[in-house]
């Protein structure tokens, strides 16, 4: 272990939305890792096979973008070759309230460039969402078992309710480093960082094309509020952003001290990117 620590900076990436987001990560992560002097890049990545789920070619492109580990949501199950993810790599992880016994893991480390651990978690809200089990009940004792190898812990919440998701960082709140909403494909703009030393965003965004309806093409979602019939929702390829946040943790108590919002845009062909 080194001597002399600095902070621990994370970026981490809102959901990965088909082969446009998962450009953009190949693109973007080496631009960001510069500016920001990332220590680890954690990245949703639940969309990222066609914008509904992912599969071990798709993880395998943000890997190689730079992303270090993968977290998910309820698209978990869109893609039947996910369970080789849930069952060989140590690097993906699924939402941590199923049900004793599911495949894959809620929570892994990694190790960082000087040493030290950072942990992730994962988690999925229940309100509209799928039946899963009470993420507030199962959450802390993985915090508690965490933090006696590591002050630095990241939660991924994927959830649709704004109050659940708030809800749950107050109560991790000194706890854990930082918890960042995900799912809606919404960038808000409540970033903070709670009294214990917490930092929070309600919905890191989507990384995508923003011209779109939460990265599907606009008019087949349309058609579909009208007619209320079945439509096919592809993935839509214009304006493409790179949407997540930067956090900062202080190098001895895991606490953030920093939070920034992160919205770049994919150069159009020909030009050049930082």
């Amino acid at each position: 272990m080194p001597t002399s620590l600095t902070p621990v900076k994370i970026l981490f990436i809102g959901d990965v939305v088909g082969s446009p987001g998962r450009k953009a990560v190949t693109e973007l992560v080496p631009v960001l890792r510069r500016r920001h002097g990332l220590d680890v890049v954690i990245a949703n990545g639940e969309n990222s096979a066609g914008g509904s789920g992912i599969t071990p070619d798709t993880a395998a492109d943000l890997f190689a973008g730079g992303v270090d580990i993968i977290t998910s949501g309820d698209h978990l199950w869109d893609q039947k070759e996910v369970i080789t993810l849930l069952t060989d790599e140590p690097r993906f992880v699924r939402p941590l309230n199923y049900p004793p016994g599911s495949p894959g893991q809620g929570s892994t480390t990694h190790r960082l460039p000087d040493g030290r651990l950072l942990a992730v978690i994962n988690l999925q809200g229940r309100t509209f969402m799928p039946p899963m089990d009470n993420p507030f009940i199962r959450v802390r004792p993985e915090v508690e078992q965490l933090r006696q190898h590591t002050p630095f812990i990241f939660v991924d919440m994927h959830a649709e309710a704004t109050s659940e998701k708030i809800a749950i960082a107050r109560m991790l709140d000194g706890q854990v480093s930082a918890v960042v909403g995900t799912h809606t494909h919404v960038q808000t703009a409540d970033e903070q960082i709670f009294p214990g030393g917490t930092a929070f965003l309600c919905d890191a965004g989507f990384t995508g094309p923003h011209e779109s309806c939460l990265g599907r093409d606009i008019q087949p979602i349309i058609e579909r509020f009208i007619t209320s019939q079945p439509r096919r929702f592809t993935v839509a390829r214009d304006r493409v952003l790179l949407q997540g946040v930067v956090i900062e943790l202080d190098d001895k108590t895991g606490k953030a001290t920093a939070i920034q919002r992160v919205s770049e845009p994919l150069p159009a062909a020909g030009t050049q990117s930082e």
